[in-house]
């Protein structure tokens, strides 16, 4: 015994003596070899490799994790395999295990928090991780820009790969939505081609080569189905079988064909094929006679909606029916979108554009049982439709601004305008866009408005800084212009940024009023759960995410003179006019990206076909790089409110 435990002391004393060897005479060079420790000057450089040790995890090890307490230490992995895997159950993406290696570092979040680890880290094999204590890293963060940067893009890679793991999980979702669930009577050929059981071969063959099919239906004179012949018979049962090419078709056919009615889901199409091994699937009405044909390429071609189809199906629409229809296209697409990796800048976007040119439509439609001809006039959208930021979740925020002719009574056209705005209102309402509680609708009076009268309503507004006049610019500063005269729309925009720009009260106001509401970080857990009455352990990620870098970007946009009114644009532009550093600005942009991302995401999960999804998620229900990044992001919304609050000295 006294041998084996000797021979074991000397063990851990010869791996103690080869890690001081190498922190000796290597740590530089590794260093050197390795982002962000390749581009840091050697002052820093020097304090890491004096102040880190490193340390030999045997294989199988616990390194640190959940139990650890709050992780003292900054890792970086000299040599060996580390694996990050996620503690608890993973719930919103299939995020579970890292894989690390030489150069990598970890846990990142938690030691830059002071928390414990939501991961385990354990050694795969024998690991040397150079081991620098948190107050050490604290401070090297501090002192050196290019480490700073480097754990700043570390949260933006963890970024990138929670949009991986939802495209994965979305681009399953939208395979068995659409795939699964849609009848056969829309999908597949709709005209397949058929010849006669006694057609002989050769003419058979010519018939398949002059259609440029793969395959044919051999019916009756009913148009009963009786087999099926494909490229993969000809070789099988014409070619290696010397069948004589003047013997009838269902010589060589396969007869008793697989046939699913019209009402049949592709869920079903896909499980025959799949039993049975086959490609093509026959489709019959009730009393058998053949309609379609599914290939295994229409199931597939049916994950994706076509932006060019919806585009025309709602430009060519002569009812709201069509449109009602056109607006669900338009949720899906998007929805296929996010399920492909497009980012929530992108898809906002992208469904409010869609959304414009159905508004267009349903503002063309009803044009046709009104005139105003001879008017200048132009439709506006508020709100997130005006920043071209809207969600699977919106209702409506419009108005009207027109000018009166010579000769004309203003009272009125300005009736008119309403009784034509109510029936655009109630159609938008049909085509899926709530009507907006506040009343914020061209039907409104208030909201119906000459452009003098919209100027004098926003000089109001502006010189007489009240909560409600506050409110009303958060909404109503945000307008763009879709249909119509877009000039009435850029006089009243210049109008605004004259007012605003001349009027610092007006914008220290706003900027009072936008630091009102705080990122819901907590001081002892992550996240403040307590905030919404009757929602205990829920947070709005429109209230206190979104809205929170909506508010900032609008106050800097107004200051500065910018005439975007979507939130990504403005915050990038007045930057620039600002003098705020790139990486800061682009890490705050990450943050909002990131909570829209998680809003579409909820929106689109949890919400009921035909109904609203709401902004309120649980953190808790989040898988920890998810809770990390979510935790960054509203340090970032926190960032650039400490920013505003010290621009405009708001106490």
């Amino acid at each position: 015994m006294n041998t084996q435990a000797e021979e074991m002391g000397t063990a851990e004393l010869s791996l103690r003596r080869e890690g001081r060897r190498r922190v000796a005479g290597g740590t530089l060079a590794f260093l050197k070899n390795h982002a962000p420790f390749n581009k840091m000057a050697s002052e820093p450089l020097q304090i890491f490799a004096e102040r880190a040790q490193l340390v030999f995890h045997p294989a199988g090890s616990e390194i640190v994790g959940p139990n650890s307490g709050n992780v003292r230490f900054f890792y970086l992995i000299e040599s060996g395999k580390v694996q990050a895997r996620q503690a608890g159950e993973v719930t919103v993406t299939e995020y579970s295990i890292l894989s690390l290696g030489a150069g990598e570092s970890f846990p990142i979040g938690a030691v830059t928090a002071g928390r414990p680890s939501t991961n385990t880290y354990t050694a795969v094999d024998d690991v040397f991780c150079y081991q620098l204590p948190a107050e050490d890293f604290m401070a090297l963060m501090t002192s050196s820009p290019e480490f700073n940067l480097f754990c700043t893009q570390y949260i933006a890679s963890l970024l990138d790969q929670s949009r991986r793991q939802l495209q994965l999980q979305f681009a399953q979702r939208a395979n068995e939505q659409q795939t699964l669930n849609s009848p056969l009577a829309g999908i597949g050929s709709r005209s397949p081609v058929t010849v006669a059981p006694h057609t002989p071969l050769r003419a058979a063959l010519e018939t398949m080569s002059a259609a440029g099919v793969g395959s044919l239906v051999i019916a009756d004179e009913d148009r009963l189905p009786v087999g099926v012949f494909t490229r993969s018979d000809l070789l099988d049962r014409v070619v290696l079988a010397d069948l004589p090419h003047d013997v009838p078709i269902s010589r060589a056919m396969s007869a008793a064909p697989f046939k699913l009615e019209e009402h049949a889901s592709a869920y079903d199409a896909m499980l025959l094929m799949a039993t049975h091994g086959i490609r093509h699937v026959l489709v019959t009405d009730a009393e058998g006679k053949l309609t379609g044909v599914v290939s295994e390429r229409d199931l597939f071609a049916l994950q994706r909606v076509g932006l060019r189809q919806i585009r025309q199906s709602i430009d060519g629409a002569h009812n709201v029916e069509t449109l009602q229809q056109s607006a669900a296209d338009v949720r899906q697409l998007a929805f296929n979108m996010l399920a492909q990796g497009v980012g929530a800048e992108q898809l906002t976007q992208f469904i409010s554009a869609l959304n414009d040119a159905l508004t267009r439509r349903v503002i063309q439609l009803n044009l046709e049982r009104h005139n105003f001809d001879g008017i200048d006039w132009c439709w506006l959208a508020f709100g997130s439709e005006g920043r071209d930021e809207q969600t699977f979740s919106t209702d409506q925020d419009n108005g009207i601004v027109f000018g009166v002719p010579e000769g004309q009574d203003a009272a009125l056209l300005k009736q008119r305008f309403l009784t034509f705005a109510l029936g655009v209102n109630q159609d938008l309402d049909r085509c899926g866009f709530p009507l907006c509680k506040g009343n914020i609708m061209a039907s409104n009076p208030q909201w119906c408005l000459t452009l003098d009268e919209w100027m004098e309503q926003f000089s109001n507004w502006i010189r007489v800084p009240q909560p409600e006049a506050l409110l009303n610019a958060t909404i109503f500063f945000d307008f763009r212009p879709l249909f119509g005269q877009a000039e009435l729309a850029e006089t009243l925009r210049r109008h605004l940024l004259a007012q605003t720009s001349s009027n610092p009260m007006f914008l220290r106001a706003m900027a009072h009023n936008a630091l009102d509401v705080e990122p819901p970080l907590g001081k002892i857990r992550d996240f403040q759960t307590d905030l919404e009455p009757g929602q205990p352990g829920k947070i709005d990620l429109k209230k206190y995410g979104s809205r929170i870098f909506v508010d900032v970007a609008r106050i800097y946009a107004l200051a500065t003179g910018v005439h975007n009114t979507n939130s990504v644009q403005r915050l990038r532009l007045a930057s620039k006019r600002l003098s705020i550093r790139d990486d800061e600005i682009n890490a705050v942009l990450e943050g909002l990206s990131f909570i829209q991302l998680l809003r579409l995401q909820h929106q689109y999960l949890e919400g009921e076909p035909g109904t609203q999804g709401d902004n309120l998620i649980n953190p808790d229900t989040l898988n920890e790089l998810d809770r990390r990044i979510l935790k960054e992001s509203f340090r970032q919304a926190r960032k650039i409110q400490t920013r505003l609050k010290l621009d405009y000295q708001v106490h």
